[in-house]
């Protein structure tokens, strides 16, 4: 799983509805909707929220958002609480570069006419959900520590 602390708008096509796909499943662990997964490190954040449902309905809504402005249609149906102002959840510089390293070399192999598009990116947005902080790599990071 995971859910890219990114804004969307850097993902390519698979990774945009892989984003989605994840997210909602992060959204029925969250609601007790599933056994698996519930112990995933990325759900940390989600539940150190005062509504941890209407956070991951705000992430929800962003990657949405942003399949609307490609064309696409994903079913905002399926959002459980998609609250209008969700609280912002603060994400660390330190943890959006190491996904945006992440982020390029996946898109190099799998997309590169999009990696070029963001290729001079210095400093990534995060996410609409998150808010950028200074610090390190998140606690709860697992993949590519190291990078």
């Amino acid at each position: 799983m995971r859910i890219w602390s990114l804004h969307p708008r850097y993902l390519d096509r698979q990774g945009l509805t892989a984003c989605w796909r994840e997210a909602l499943l992060a959204q029925a662990v969250l609601n007790g909707a599933t056994r698996g997964y519930t112990r995933h490190p990325q759900l940390v954040r989600f539940r150190s929220s005062a509504d941890p449902l209407a956070s991951i309905g705000g992430y929800l809504r962003g990657v949405a958002s942003e399949a609307d402005a490609r064309g696409y249609r994903f079913d905002r149906s399926r959002i459980i609480h998609e609250a209008e102002n969700p609280e912002r959840l603060e994400v660390t510089d330190g943890q959006l570069a190491l996904e945006w390293k992440h982020l390029i070399v996946k898109l190099a192999l799998r997309s590169p006419e999009v990696g070029e598009r963001w290729a001079d990116v210095v400093a990534p947005e995060p996410h609409p959900l998150f808010v950028a902080v200074t610090g390190p790599v998140a606690d709860w990071e697992r993949a590519g520590r190291a990078a």
